[in-house]
């Protein structure tokens, strides 16, 4: 590897996402790890022609797939077959797949809010008023409706996954580097996502996120545990975002925020050998 490896940074600068500020976040991380790598900046649409020419690419606020679905599957093809080193590796099991994922974990008995993709399955799910219906592929709750169960009965479901809609406390987010815990963030207003605060996470909690990481595998990477006080108290999973997590890195201390950094640029070092 050499003194100064260079580095694709992949983000879209401009994309309105609601309540964040995709543009801000990556100046800033870009600003910081240009003390480590050469580095360049590039929308998500330029990575595949541009990749070969730099060590690693490191997607980051790329914005959601599905806008631009066709490009991205082909830059991940051509990533794999042309051995480009891609952070996160493209291995990961959570959204960077899709959402198919909560069904595995639903079946395989974990803490996460009960996913089924087919209307013979809806009786494995708790009666409820309304169920959230979300596509496979969405992401930023794009597509996500709130239905009745007998508002179901005229849903075509092929590529739709439905959940009961979970009156909770608050979400939560953790948020890991490799297996590292970093921080975590809540929202204190169900009905305000990114209005978030400091959490100081219990034990417990670490040990529900830590399951997760452990689960996707990745040896590398950034990934943000997503979950939800339900009404009993327990933590169930939202969703394991592994692709290009939003880091709200303006919302933590100072000297978190350096850690994070710092945990960031040894990770990547380590990705490159």
């Amino acid at each position: 590897m050499p003194d100064r490896p260079s580095l694709l940074y992949v983000t879209d600068l401009a994309y309105p996402a609601a309540g964040r500020r995709y543009g801000d976040e990556d100046v800033f991380l870009t600003s910081r790890l240009r003390e480590w790598f050469d580095l360049a900046l590039c929308h998500p649409l330029d990575a595949r022609a541009l990749m070969a020419r730099f060590d690693a690419v490191v997607v980051r606020n790329s914005g959601p797939v599905l806008h631009y679905r066709e490009e991205y599957d082909r830059f991940r093809a051509e990533a794999l077959s042309g051995g480009v080193r891609v952070y996160n590796p493209l291995t990961g099991r959570g959204d960077m797949a899709g959402k198919r994922y909560l069904l595995d974990l639903t079946a395989a008995g974990h803490p996460v809010i009960p996913t089924v993709d087919r209307p013979q399955d809806l009786p494995l799910l708790p009666v409820v008023d309304h169920y959230a219906v979300k596509p496979e592929e969405g992401a930023d709750s794009i597509g996500l409706r709130f239905l009745t169960r007998a508002e179901l009965g005229g849903v075509e479901w092929g590529g739709l996954l439905v959940q009961p809609r979970i009156d909770f406390a608050y979400e939560v987010s953790f948020y890991f580097v490799d297996d590292e815990f970093q921080y975590a963030l809540h929202a204190p207003d169900p009905d305000r996502r990114w209005v978030l605060e400091p959490y100081e996470p219990t034990a417990a909690d670490l040990d529900f996120a830590r399951r997760f990481v452990a689960w996707n595998t990745l040896d590398h990477g950034i990934q943000r545990v997503d979950a939800c006080r339900a009404p009993d108290g327990r933590l169930l999973l939202v969703e394991l975002e592994d692709l290009n997590p939003y880091l709200s890195l303006d919302l933590v201390p100072e000297r978190v925020r350096e850690r994070f950094v710092r945990s960031l640029a040894d990770s990547l070092r380590r990705f490159l050998g």
